[in-house]
């Protein structure tokens, strides 16, 4: 399993970024959690395979909100994270 701790910027709180972004999760069968920061981010660790790897970071950088926009994405290679059962939505 491939495991991820990715950041994104633009205009993704108060959009409903979060809850697109776990309907996604949701979608392709990733684990991992989504949450605001309070410098205006959103953070995300998520787990899966390779293949929905891909797919669940395209359409994160896409914006899963119709009213979000992501200027700026940072992902890392995170073998630390534990493996979850759901994905969820903290903060």
């Amino acid at each position: 399993m491939k495991k991820i701790k990715m950041n994104v910027t633009g205009r993704v709180q108060g959009v409903g970024f979060r809850y697109m972004t776990k309907m996604v999760a949701d979608e392709l069968g990733i684990t991992g959690a989504v949450w605001n920061e309070e410098n205006g981010s959103v953070s995300i660790e998520a787990v899966g395979t390779d293949e929905q790897m891909v797919a669940f970071i395209q359409k994160v950088k896409e914006s899963p909100s119709p009213s979000g926009r992501v200027n700026h994405t940072t992902i890392r290679l995170a073998p630390e994270l534990k493996e979850t059962k759901n994905f969820r939505v903290t903060n």
